[in-house]
């Protein structure tokens, strides 16, 4: 019997891409043991001078610039998908792609990067390419940059999504709302105590975790730690720094002076476990970070969100009333302030997050999968 093979695109220009992409891997070699999962990085096919450029610019522009990004973001929110833009974005690195993709003859190709989607649903359309295409949209909101009408099937995040993507001419049908996919390791339960030991923690103390992504973008997550760092309250603080060397270090005075205990790192691959000893988290809302906050039923304080998706990932989780969002560091202070002293309205986050975000996302997604494969094989013997 043949052993199945799926071939999974992602995007380093954001470690959310990265992180659905992984979950999914997960989540299909716990179903299909036997699976040959072969995932990359799309950028790989493009110019090495190109990608890199595209990635810095991403990176500083939402860093240093947010609202520059907001701007381009919202312009190119409703581009038609037969535009000169769009056409030019789905030409990149086409044809080594294809020729990649035809010389590996996998069973179905997953992408969690919304560029990829459009260049391979191009070929789905033009009929270059047979092997059926999953997007799996990894916000809570809907651009342009994800919808394209050879794209098999769609994994999404919420019912907006859902909605979103039938009123732009998407069939019903081809839609799967299943929460963004999150590792299953954020599902297994925790022994909380044995971790406060683990990360040298106070188990009596309310523990904040502030967390900027893995290439530090949470803007001003200085200034967070040192309102954290100068509380009267009996708490602690997790900061991680990812991959900001300059951020980590920035810290230094900060924590030298700090009235509180707090445990600084820098990238880390256990979030899970940071999730599950913190009490609340700052955070920046990218949809996997968001997703994982969900699963773990941990409420979340979003910090000044940078215009685009981010935004619209904050408004979901206030909508769905799992965290709060802070504009400015005054009311990061007051909102802080009041949910340590009120854990009724930190409980009612954890109830929002259980009911609107039934969890095993991954799973799910998983099993949509591997359904569409199957479907794909009887459409195939019938023919």
């Amino acid at each position: 019997m043949k052993k199945l093979r799926v071939l999974i695109f992602s995007a380093t220009f954001g470690a959310g891409h990265v992180r659905a992409a992984e979950a999914i891997f997960e989540a299909i070699r716990a179903q299909e043991p036997s699976t040959e999962i072969i995932h990359l990085d799309f950028g790989e096919f493009l110019n090495k001078t190109i990608n890199k450029v595209i990635k810095n610019t991403y990176i500083e522009l939402i860093k240093y610039t947010p609202k520059l990004w907001g701007k381009f973001y919202y312009r190119t929110s409703k581009i038609s998908p037969d535009s000169v833009f769009q056409r030019l974005l789905n030409r990149l690195g086409r044809r080594d792609f294809l020729e990649y993709i035809l010389s590996l003859q996998p069973d179905l190709i997953i992408c969690t990067y919304p560029t990829v989607a459009g260049v391979l649903a191009q070929l789905r359309s033009v009929q270059a390419l047979s092997i059926p295409v999953v997007t799996v949209v990894t916000d809570y909101a809907i651009h342009s940059q994800w919808i394209h009408a050879g794209v098999d099937l769609y994994i999404v995040g919420c019912q907006d999504v859902c909605d979103g993507l039938i009123s732009r001419g998407i069939e019903k049908n081809r839609i799967k709302v299943t929460g963004i996919p999150v590792s299953p390791r954020f599902e297994i339960p925790l022994e909380r105590h044995s971790l406060y030991q683990k990360f040298d923690l106070e188990a009596e103390r309310f523990t904040v975790l502030v967390m900027g992504g893995a290439y530090g973008v949470l803007g001003g997550a200085k200034l967070i730690s040192k309102i954290i760092a100068e509380s009267q309250a009996r708490i602690q603080a997790v900061i991680v720094c990812g991959r900001d060397e300059k951020l980590f270090k920035s810290l230094d005075p900060v924590i030298a002076e700090a009235r509180i205990p707090i445990r600084r790192l820098g990238y880390v691959r256990n979030v899970e476990e940071l999730m599950t000893v913190a009490d609340v988290i700052i955070t920046k809302a990218g949809g996997l970070t968001v997703s994982e906050a969900l699963t773990k039923r941990l409420p979340m304080v979003i910090y000044k969100p940078i215009p685009g998706q981010e935004e619209a990932n904050a408004f979901f989780v206030q909508k769905i009333g799992a965290g709060l969002v802070a504009d400015n560091s005054d009311n990061l202070e007051e909102i802080i302030t009041r949910l340590i002293s009120q854990p009724q309205e930190l409980k009612s986050m954890c109830l929002a997050a259980e009911k609107s975000f039934a969890g095993h996302s991954a799973e799910q997604a998983a099993d949509n999968i591997l359904k569409l494969i199957e479907e794909q094989k009887i459409v195939q013997k019938i023919g």
